[in-house]
């Protein structure tokens, strides 16, 4: 392949991972705090071999904000998103905006971007605001909640119902853990060198194919009941029913529509409410913090938060903002080099497996000051003036960025709101265990006490 002409001509080469072979395969199974061991062991950008080169091109570890940025924001065809993780993912699940290289991913954003415009998300504010509410609502006098699972039960009410017209069954925790098994499978051989065969029924398999067609026969049931009642009110399915390709004018196939529904429902549901499990664990832990977030949540009418939740909320907004940095749920970034190109001023070969290292970045003792601590005033406007945008990457960056990011900062910011104007919480562990099979996501319940505001 021809070399990126921005390359330059005193670029240096990548250098290898000091580490032991044993100590790479270790960092690369545990990708958020890899990244990090990464980093330390070999500097802001390295190059981890794991098998030869002919069986599995080398990984190419990227923790700067310069090093992401030249990632992230370049085009195809200089990098694309065919990495192992997605083709994996797009075999099981079927073709989205999540996992498309790039031919097919260009049509489908532009069908797909209507639907997540700040107008469109205005329009879902007060009614995810009344779910989430009424979920809060329902704790009663309950005294302890599990922040994981009550998290996730908001969040699956808030969209299935805002933009899916789905009523979500009320036990979702008998779908965490055969999503977070997918993942995991997904996960393991998007790493693994030598894959048996697909059609190999292995246990693993099996249970992923199983549990995937049981999410599409859920998609399926969602966009029947759209088609068969005009007047139910689901902007998202609405959306895709209309959409046409901008350049051959057909419309999604109900295929199309029910794969980009169980990525939208599995995605959205374990990023959400991972971010506000932990925001709200944090705030367990810090009272001064919540206090000063619960009087801002509830200073403001309802008809006001629902209106602008983002603008009328600024220390909310910082508080998930910190939240999104330490206990966000993107764990890392990968993109596929498909040209030469030049990274944090390294040459990068063709066919390297680029991973921009997000929770390594977040946390970069060299990039924020006390890093480990919650501390949502670094998200200040005169604290943030001077940051560099590329060190903070919640939702990616570059052309393909989150497309559901407002969307999501709005449903977390009311979700946040709807506890707080309701709770106080009191945080029962010292840690907030995690672990990232494709996401970052809790390991195990985070216990928590409430006590009713008055």
């Amino acid at each position: 392949m021809p070399s990126d002409p921005r390359v330059s001509s005193d670029r240096r080469a990548v250098p290898q991972s000091p580490l032991s072979y044993r100590e790479r395969i270790a960092a690369i199974q545990d990708i958020h705090t890899g990244c990090e061991v990464f980093r330390d062991a070999g500097g802001p950008v390295t190059s981890v071999q794991i098998a030869p080169p002919w069986m599995l091109p080398p990984f190419v570890i990227v923790t700067s904000p310069r090093g992401a940025r030249d990632v992230l924001s370049a085009t195809f065809p200089t990098v694309d998103r065919d990495f192992p993780f997605m083709t994996e993912q797009q075999h099981l699940n079927g073709g989205s905006l999540l996992n498309f290289a790039h031919a097919d991913w260009v049509g489908r954003r532009r069908i797909l971007q209507p639907v997540f415009t700040r107008p469109q998300i205005g329009r879902l504010s007060e009614t995810m605001f009344a779910i989430a509410e009424e979920c809060v609502q329902g704790w009663g006098n309950r005294g302890a909640v599990d922040l994981d699972r009550d998290s996730r039960r908001i969040t699956m009410r808030v969209l299935g119902r805002s933009i899916m017209a789905f009523e979500p069954d009320h036990d979702t925790d008998a779908l965490v853990e055969p999503m977070r098994r997918i993942s995991a499978y997904i996960a393991a051989r998007g790493r693994a060198p030598v894959k048996l065969p697909r059609w190999v029924p292995t246990p693993a398999r099996r249970h992923a194919v199983a549990f995937n067609k049981l999410a599409h026969e859920l998609a399926a049931e969602i966009l029947h009941a759209c088609r068969t009642d005009p007047e139910r009110d689901a902007p998202l399915v609405r959306a895709m029913l209309a959409a046409t390709d901008p350049d051959t004018g057909r419309p999604l196939s109900d295929e199309d529509i029910c794969h980009e529904l169980v990525i939208f429902l599995a995605s959205g549901l374990e990023t959400t409410a991972t971010t506000l499990a932990y925001a709200l664990w944090a705030l367990g832990r810090a009272p001064d913090i919540q206090d000063r977030v619960a009087a801002e949540v509830r200073a403001v009418d309802a008809a006001a938060l629902t209106s602008d939740p983002r603008g009328c909320l600024p220390y909310t907004m910082c508080v998930l903002q910190e939240a999104l940095r330490l206990g966000g749920p993107t764990p890392a970034i990968m993109r596929v080099a498909r040209t030469d190109m030049e990274v944090d001023g390294h040459q990068v070969t063709s066919g390297s497996q680029l991973v921009v290292g997000v929770y390594a970045l977040h946390r970069d003792p060299q990039l924020w000051e006390d890093p480990l601590t919650f501390d949502p005033d670094r998200f200040t406007p005169e604290n943030s003036r001077d940051r560099d945008r590329w060190q903070f990457l919640p939702f990616g960056g570059g052309p393909r960025s989150c497309i559901g990011e407002h969307f999501a900062l709005t449903a977390a910011a009311l979700e946040l709101a709807a506890v707080l104007r309701n709770v106080d919480i009191i945080s029962q562990t010292a840690d907030f265990p995690v672990t990232a099979p494709l996401t970052i996501v809790p390991d195990g319940p985070i216990p928590a006490k409430i006590r009713q505001r008055v």
